[in-house]
């Protein structure tokens, strides 16, 4: 407390030093206003005030909401679900009408797509022609049963389809041989044998109206000609037809 007591004592008789002179001046000679003194220091900080009031209250915290906005643009498709449960069973639906009576079945009245042929001739067939099968294998049948016969030893299609063939040639040594659909090689098969030997092919074709299949002979061609032989076969049929 002394240097803050001696400070505003010094202060003090500074002030008294320059105002004296300046009363003796005024009463006595009329004279200027004295120099201003010089600022005192800053005094210390003042003690806290009492409590205020409490204040009104402030406006809810709660978010506005604004308008809703136009919708957006459609997105992706999503992956597809999984499988549901399998529903109740419908209704059972009404009857269909009573269908027209079909004509009666005739095995005669029916196109015959199957062969089944021998060949029982004892001439040598010619180079790069049809064989000829001129007997029918199954002929101890019913006439309606028998396959259909070859003209000049080729098949000729009357009904559109899907078609199997094979055929069974005996020979000597070496024979070769052309599954021929009208002038087009269809296969080629050769077999060769010190001895005699039995050669076989197959194939199925897809055949329309009109279209003929033979077996021709090559410049390779060593058949058995003797009549007695059956082992010179040749077969076809259907498998289905195609519209």
């Amino acid at each position: 407390m002394a240097p803050q007591w001696l400070s505003f004592s010094t202060a003090g008789m500074l002030l008294l030093v320059h105002v004296a002179p300046s009363f003796t001046q005024t009463s006595c000679s009329g004279g200027a206003p004295g120099i201003p003194g010089i600022p005192g220091t800053h005094g210390p900080y003042g003690t806290d005030g009492p409590k205020g009031a409490r204040g009104d209250p402030g406006e809810s915290g709660k978010t506005l909401r604004g308008r809703k906005g136009t919708p957006g643009l459609p997105g992706p498709p999503g992956r597809p679900g999984m499988k549901g449960d399998l529903g109740m069973p419908g209704p059972p639906g009404f009857p269909g009408e009573i269908g027209k009576r079909g004509k009666p079945f005739s095995s005669s009245d029916q196109e015959k797509p199957l062969f089944s042929r021998k060949r029982v001739v004892s001439e040598s067939p010619e180079m790069d022609t049809a064989i000829i099968f001129n007997r029918e294998i199954l002929s101890d049948v019913d006439e309606q049963l028998q396959g259909g016969s070859l003209t000049n030893g080729s098949f000729t299609c009357v009904i559109r389809g899907v078609y199997f063939f094979s055929y069974h040639i005996s020979a000597r040594s070496r024979v070769c041989l052309n599954l021929m659909k009208d002038s087009s090689v269809q296969t080629t098969l050769c077999d060769t044998a010190d001895g005699f030997l039995v050669t076989s092919g197959s194939a199925v074709l897809q055949l329309n109206a009109g279209d003929t299949v033979s077996v021709h002979t090559t410049k390779f061609n060593s058949m058995l000609t003797s009549q007695s032989s059956t082992s010179h076969t040749f077969t076809g049929f259907l498998v289905f037809p195609t519209a």
